[in-house]
């Protein structure tokens, strides 16, 4: 059938993988937020936010609704938000952040990839200078926007940097600022594509392409994990 065929059904395999692995993250973490703030957005910031990640990657209305309702069902389960931290293949430090509703399966999960990648856990707190945690705003920028007024408008809401990358603004500030700096660019009326809660390496690391390729294998096995909601590293 020819190689442009082969290409897009290579690609929408891909596409396919990724929701398969995607999609259950987002509706636990919106079931996790339902659950601690309650069903409705409005009142609840960290649903809103849960809610807006997962539009962003055109998740399902229903989905959604779904996820937020079993937060409040009678079978709910007790998810409970975790973090993991350990060194892997060529001394590269890795932060976990996970929720799950068995804390010895997942705890057996993450030592065991990381025992078979030759790295190993490290005590709790150990990385926790070693990265910043900074709530991150994504919009697109506009024709209309004029980077310097933002700038203005946002720094009370505890604004720190402004970056652009092809037409992508990323607004960071201090992870306590998440919820003001929200409000704020809601305010403005700007539509966000993706807000959430960052750690950043305070000392990246440069790694060959070789050992990046150790690396990324553990990686890879860490993030396909149902539990696991993201994963750091200090890799520059």
């Amino acid at each position: 059938m020819g190689r442009a065929f082969e290409y897009r059904r290579a690609a929408k395999e891909k596409r396919w993988d990724k929701m398969s692995r995607v999609f259950p993250k987002l509706a636990k973490a919106i079931t996790v937020a339902a659950k601690e703030g309650g069903p409705e957005p409005e009142m609840n910031a960290k649903l809103r936010t849960a809610i807006q990640n997962a539009k962003a990657e055109n998740m399902p209305k229903d989905n959604i609704e779904n996820a937020i309702k079993r937060a409040s069902g009678k079978d709910a389960a007790d998810i409970t938000e975790v973090t993991y931290e350990g060194k892997g293949p060529h001394g590269v430090l890795v932060f976990v952040e996970a929720a799950t509703d068995n804390i010895t399966r997942t705890v057996a999960n993450m030592k065991a990839y990381f025992s078979k990648a030759g790295g190993s856990f490290v005590s709790s707190g150990s990385l926790e200078f070693m990265f910043s945690r900074k709530a991150v705003f994504e919009f697109e920028k506009t024709d209309a926007m004029d980077i310097e007024e933002l700038e203005l408008s946002l720094i009370d809401g505890g604004l720190e940097e402004i970056e652009e990358n092809e037409g992508i603004l990323y607004v960071y500030a201090d992870y306590k600022q998440f919820g003001e700096l929200s409000k704020i660019i809601e305010d403005l009326g700007i539509k966000v594509r993706k807000s959430l809660l960052k750690r950043i390496p305070t000392s990246p690391v440069e790694f060959s392409e070789e050992q990046l390729d150790e690396i990324e294998k553990m990686l890879d096995k860490i993030e396909e994990d149902d539990d696991v909601q993201a994963v750091y590293t200090n890799i520059a």
